[in-house]
């Protein structure tokens, strides 16, 4: 990756300030290595900012998706260290580009992702972003002597970023001159790691056992398709540089393997198509759906269908939402290819048997939402308690199911359900989230804020969070156990409070 993308990335999610007083001491920047909890330190701090912005898809089932398909790249290789953690996360963002930041957290534009044509492109880019990673090319750019003067420069670059947000040309201008020079001196130095990324990435991906033609041909489709674009090439090019070169070595690695034709997972077909719907404006998404499926112009009728029903019910055409998940259904139950349901009666609790868990639990947790929009209320509840006894741990349903409660004024079971994930979800800030409302709902304000605390906590904004239990304190309306467990939290975290701003 290049130098001049990781600091555009830092530039565009720090304020300028950040710099100065909110990462982590890295000591002499000349030294040879940064230390893993280092690099870990730093991509916590740019997470949450990118956590704070709107473009941050907070949805659990992309999310899962995402994860679940990095880990099994990272787990069918041995590129991995046993202290290294990764966290796949997407961006509301129609451009094409990925990323991989400090401390193993990488991005996936939504663009990107609608834009590879198979999983195994997919599977290919995240491989390739993997091995940025595991190389520790970010580390070795940062820790390397020639340059510490660009990491001083950082500062200054990230205002031209922010300034460019709000007005793009004056942006630009200053952006042209800042280190311009020193940055394009070390550009063949960053493509060795691109070759190594590239090198290391392939093996991953053949690894897991996807088809290795997959990066190739999401590379050579960019790069042709960046000669009509009208402002540039696609943005992962401008940010991982291809060349023909590079192309080719990894074409000549493919030709040693056997063919292996790879089918993709429904998983990856109902998130592009969750994605689509999700996209600007509804109504236009509704009039894609419609026209694609009437065209018969789709890789699988079955995500299809889900956008089409996603995108109606944001589109707030509720009852024509509930008619098409009814037809979804319909061709699940005639789609042979695929055992995706068993016993399953249109219009009655939902039982699904499936070894496809993440898709399986994606339609259903649409079903309950598409009852809930038409007043279907107890229907809506029949299709979450089944579904989640077949997929006890997908989160959407979890999330969904207890705020679904709340809006229909059963606080105490919606709590109840709360502590009972809890003991098996730590430290989740949307179960927290969820459990501050039920709190303020029943009139449990000291554990309210005890739970908005712990919001705070997640998004690393300590001083907020010991106000919230100073509030909590104040409030005295618990017993004995739960003053003295907020009192014990309250130090803890003034002592966190302490030894981070003691690095300012």
């Amino acid at each position: 990756m290049k130098l001049y993308y990781l600091i555009i990335v830092l530039s565009l999610l720090f304020p300028a300030n950040i710099f100065a007083n909110e990462l982590p001491d890295l000591g002499d920047i000349s030294q040879a290595t940064i230390t893993t909890h280092q690099e870990r330190q730093i991509g916590l701090q740019i997470m949450r900012q990118i956590r704070a912005d709107p473009s941050y898809l907070n949805d659990a089932e992309i999310a899962g998706y995402l994860n679940n398909l990095g880990n099994r790249l990272i787990s069918s290789s041995n590129e991995a260290k046993p202290d290294q953690s990764f966290e796949f996360f997407a961006l509301q963002d129609p451009s094409i580009n990925a990323f991989a930041l400090p401390g193993g957290f990488m991005g996936f534009n939504s663009g990107l992702i609608i834009a590879a044509q198979s999983e195994s492109e997919l599977a290919g880019v995240m491989a390739h972003e993997i091995a940025h990673v595991t190389q520790k090319h970010l580390a070795r750019m940062l820790s390397g002597p020639q340059y510490i003067g660009l990491f001083a420069s950082i500062a200054a670059l990230a205002l031209a970023i922010l300034a460019s947000r709000s007005n793009p040309q004056a942006g630009q201008a200053v952006l042209a001159t800042a280190q311009a020079g020193a940055i394009q001196s070390q550009l063949n130095f960053t493509r060795k790691h691109e070759k190594e990324a590239d090198r290391i990435g392939f093996n991953i991906l053949n690894k897991a056992g996807f088809d290795p033609h997959g990066m190739s041909a999401f590379f050579e489709r960019l790069q042709n398709a960046g000669r009509y674009y009208e402002n540039g090439a696609p943005s992962y090019l401008r940010t991982h540089p291809l060349t023909y070169e590079r192309i080719a070595d990894i074409e000549n690695r493919t030709r040693e393997l056997s063919y292996r034709q790879v089918a993709d997972s429904i998983d990856f077909h109902l998130v592009r198509a969750k994605l689509k719907a999700l996209q600007g404006n509804s109504t236009d998404r509704v009039m894609e759906f419609n026209s694609r499926l009437q065209d018969k112009r789709y890789a699988n009728e079955i995500a299809e269908r889900y956008g089409l029903t996603y995108a109606l019910l944001r589109d707030k055409q509720y009852k024509r939402a509930d008619k098409e998940l009814n037809e979804l259904y319909r061709v699940m139950q005639s789609d042979h290819s695929i055992s995706l349901l068993k016993n399953h009666s249109l219009g009655n609790p939902v039982l699904v048997e499936s070894e496809y868990l993440q898709s399986g639990a994606m339609i259903e947790a649409l079903a309950a939402r598409v009852k809930l929009a038409n007043k279907q209320i107890q229907d809506a509840f029949k299709i979450y308690q089944t579904a989640l006894n077949t997929y006890p741990q997908h989160r959407a349903l979890i999330y969904d199911y207890i705020t679904a409660l709340l809006n229909h004024q059963n606080a105490k079971a919606a709590l109840e359900f709360i502590n009972k994930q809890s003991q098996i979800i730590h430290d989740d800030i949307n179960l927290y989230r969820l459990e501050a409302q039920c709190h303020s709902a029943l009139g449990n304000h000291m554990l309210q804020h005890r739970a908005q605390a712990e919001v705070y906590v997640q998004e690393g904004k300590y001083r907020a969070a010991i106000e919230q239990l100073e509030i909590a304190l104040r409030k005295d309306n618990g017993n004995f156990y739960q003053l003295s467990s907020i009192e014990a939290r309250l130090r803890q975290l003034k002592e966190f409070a302490a030894a981070s701003e003691k690095k300012q």
